[in-house]
């Protein structure tokens, strides 16, 4: 009875008030009075999938580079004066969209408001090559330290240059690569930014304690004075379709051996999307599902497996990942994943599990809301993908109206084609055993060995010479040995003859 109550929750309804300024800004404003906190969430309408070729980077380059500060707000006070009333910040870019956020107190917004307004319209004049070379830096060693520097990472950092044409927006990771984040010039970054963060391609949304009008009163002096961009012109792209499988292969520095089968899947919020959620869940979330049974509980072939469906605006990609056990070829946990794959496509889903993953989708979707920053997020999200941010019970019903028979179809047209990637990850050949320092080794006799014989003469003053010649370079070196030393010092003076020594 708890489940049943749980899955048929009423759908949450979010009440928001919606503008739109001169300059385009869309403004989204909604009241939650439960804690004295306030929530600035901005979307700006690019991500990775608008860069140019050669220029890869870029979106993540400018969530870092729009902290560096203003003339107005120089060096770090955006983020100094957030934290000094109690506040803090954050920012997230994908293919689709960056994102910027602001948390604090509610006595706090006029201050986030003046903040979020000023680098919107000043930031990217601001930006100089000081600025953009330690940014750059900063962003190719989280390249490092997030990709190239971590288990698997590599074969993360691959993974779209493999699986998408090189023609496709997705082709490149959203970090770009080290060529093109070096190549990237001032002019460029000035130039992105007048093209994408202007305020027609911006969705600001207020959440949290805050009086309606004087908030709206704020933002209207604040982003009103932000002059109007040109219409931005974004990208798109067919679906992706495989027409074969493709295998590829990489080492690393790894303990386990890691197969990913990849097959394109709907675009994010589309028709299918939700049902192929479910599907992961159903294959591989929990002790009871079939691949977890199947690789683990009962072969023990599998360290882990995990299912799920990677959503994005023009195409997404269902990965079914597994780590082999010690000694276990890649080739028998594939052969598992997909015996198990055509046994659930054949059989489908029990009524019950079903029921279930979608009490626990609908669960983990209505918990979101619960968060005022969540919340906010949410409301840029709908606006974003639906041209409604109320659009939480639209987004909840793509779940409940789930059926086993829809599932089912949706996990046939996209799990039952043939056209899929398979990328494997093999560990680096182990290093010899043999210890190169386990023998000493013997001492060979030394070998012959004449010492040249010098010239002897000497002068009519008595000084012996001894002449030692070599031709190798033209250089001559003298040497002056006198017979005395320190032994010679008079009493009471040490340090005579090396005195003398320093004098000659």
């Amino acid at each position: 009875m708890l489940c049943a109550a749980t899955a048929t929750a009423p759908a949450q309804e979010v009440p928001y008030e919606r503008f739109q300024l001169e300059n385009g800004l869309t403004v989204i404003l909604h009241e939650d009075h439960r804690q004295p906190q306030v929530v600035v969430n901005v979307w700006y309408w690019v991500g990775a999938k608008e860069e140019q070729p050669g220029r890869s980077g870029f979106a993540h380059l400018f969530e870092h580079l729009m902290f560096r500060g203003t003339e107005r707000a120089p060096d770090s006070s955006f983020d100094d004066l957030m934290e000094a009333g109690g506040g803090w910040n954050n920012a997230s870019t994908s293919q689709d969209r960056t994102n910027y956020y602001d948390i604090g107190p509610s006595e706090l917004l006029p201050t986030l408001l003046w903040l979020e307004a000023d680098r919107m319209q000043a930031l990217g004049p601001n930006i100089d090559q000081a600025t953009l070379d330690n940014e750059r830096d900063v962003v190719r060693n989280e390249r490092r330290e997030s990709y190239e520097d971590v288990p698997y990472g590599p074969a993360d950092l691959a993974f779209q240059r493999l699986f998408y044409p090189s023609e496709h927006p997705y082709h490149i990771p959203v970090i770009g690569s080290h060529a093109d984040l070096v190549a990237a010039t001032v002019e460029d970054v000035h130039q992105f930014f007048a093209t994408y963060y202007v305020p027609n391609n911006a969705c600001l949304v207020v959440a949290g304690d805050f009086d309606m009008g004087a908030t709206r009163e704020l933002i209207e002096r604040y982003f009103g004075a932000v002059p109007r961009g040109d219409d931005v012109q974004h990208v798109s792209a067919p679906p992706l379709v495989l027409d074969s499988r493709r295998v590829h292969t990489l080492t690393d520095d790894v303990p386990f051996a890691r197969t990913e089968i990849i097959w394109p899947s709907p675009p994010f919020l589309t028709e299918g999307d939700a049902a192929m959620d479910l599907i992961g869940e159903l294959l591989a979330a929990g002790v009871s599902s079939p691949l977890v049974q199947a690789l683990i509980v009962e072969s023990s072939l599998a360290e882990e497996v995990k299912a799920y469906q990677s959503s994005s605006a023009l195409g997404s990609e269902f990965i079914i990942s597994a780590l082999a056990r010690p000694g276990v070829s890649l080739d028998e946990v594939e052969a598992v994943i997909e015996r198990e794959v055509r046994e659930f496509l054949a059989n489908g889903p029990s009524e019950d599990s079903l029921f279930r993953q979608k009490a626990l989708m609908e669960a983990r979707i209505l918990r979101r809301m619960e968060s005022v920053e969540e919340k906010a997020d949410l409301l840029n999200r709908n606006q974003f993908y639906f041209g409604e941010p109320d659009s939480f019970k639209r987004d909840l019903d793509r779940y409940r109206d789930a059926t086993v028979k829809s599932c089912m179809e949706w996990g046939r047209r996209v799990l039952g084609q043939e056209g899929r990637m398979i990328l494997r990850v093999l560990p680096e050949a182990p290093q010899s055993d043999e210890d190169p320092l386990a023998t000493m080794p013997v001492m060979q006799p030394s070998p012959d060995f004449a010492a040249p014989v010098p010239e002897r003469l000497e002068l009519s003053n008595g000084i012996a010479v001894e002449v030692f010649v070599q031709n190798q370079l033209p250089l001559v070196e003298l040497s002056l040995v006198l017979p005395f030393g320190s032994a010679q010092d008079p009493a009471g003076k040490g340090g005579f003859g090396h005195l003398a020594g320093q004098l000659l």
